[in-house]
């Protein structure tokens, strides 16, 4: 295996951080398969992958107004 480094925000490297293990070795298997060559099965696994995403965030209070506000910062 092979080490890189990616650019998130000071929350995402946080959260990554204080993750357990296992979190982690899942988050790396995710970012490992989106970064492969796309494949129709990688394309609905990316989307799943999304829709949970998107979930979590709504559970935790972000809404469509608060994430255009996010995006359209500098």
């Amino acid at each position: 295996m092979s080490e890189i480094t990616i650019e998130v925000s000071t929350e995402v490297a946080e959260a990554y951080r204080s993750a357990s293990p296992e979190a982690r070795k899942q988050i790396q298997a995710i970012v490992s398969l989106l970064l492969q060559k796309p494949m129709d099965s990688d394309v609905a696994f990316l989307r799943k992958i999304m829709d949970g995403i998107s979930d979590r965030a709504e559970a935790r209070g972000l809404t469509p107004e608060i994430l255009e506000s996010i995006l359209s910062e500098p």
